[in-house]
């Protein structure tokens, strides 16, 4: 990670600089499996941001109680409880979207995203920065879940969040709901990502040889 380790640096890093589903490609399966609507999307989002966030601050406050040999199946103890209180959470409270996600709730649990961040940077850090971290990341991946379910219910269904917005003449391209149009939508997506990321940190980088 380029960024000092700041609060402030350690969010952008999740959100853009290492965006975990446009940027580093990971917890791809929910990504495409989950997005057929912009409510599923910000759902799993919430979701696995609450994990991130819980599982990143106690991973790294028990960091130095951990074994190294021990520490992958520890991470995910850890992992499950946040992940099993989601998933009873989510059942009480919003049993519709827990219906709608089924299995992938449960699945958080070995979401490369979260024990990819609880090893390479809870284990390492701070529980504040940790903490900030998980944010960041969870940020960045429900922000990249909820736009890909807007842009798939909107062609496929012609709403957003479940209100009607192009009307009841609009023919729904349903293809883009089905598992080859999350592909397309993914794809297109992350090279858009990308190549707008790439010209921010080429123009900054031409700044600072100016500045110089």
């Amino acid at each position: 990670m380029s960024e000092k380790k700041t609060i402030g640096g350690v969010l952008k890093n999740g959100i853009v600089t290492e965006n975990p589903t446009f940027r580093l490609v990971l917890g791809t399966c929910p990504t495409l499996a989950v997005t057929t609507s912009a409510l599923n999307g910000l759902g799993m989002g919430a979701a696995a941001t609450f994990v991130l966030v819980c599982s990143n601050l106690a991973i790294s406050l028990l960091r130095k109680f951990i074994p190294d040999q021990v520490r992958i199946p520890a991470f995910i103890v850890v992992i499950c409880t946040f992940v099993t209180m989601v998933q009873l959470l989510m059942q009480a409270f919003v049993p519709s979207l827990y219906e709608s996600l089924g299995m992938f709730i449960p699945l958080i649990v070995v979401n490369c995203i979260i024990l990819a961040r609880a090893e390479a940077f809870a284990s390492k850090n701070t529980p504040l920065l940790s903490a900030a971290d998980g944010l960041g990341m969870g940020i960045g991946f429900t922000l990249a879940l909820t736009l890909m379910g807007t842009i798939r219910e909107l062609i496929g269904n012609g709403s957003v969040f479940g209100m009607n917005v192009l009307g009841d003449g609009y023919q729904p391209m349903i293809l883009i709901i089905l598992a080859s149009g999350g592909f397309l939508t993914f794809g297109l997506l992350l090279g858009l990502f990308n190549l707008i990321v790439k010209k921010i940190e080429k123009r900054r980088a031409s700044k600072e040889v100016q500045t110089a």
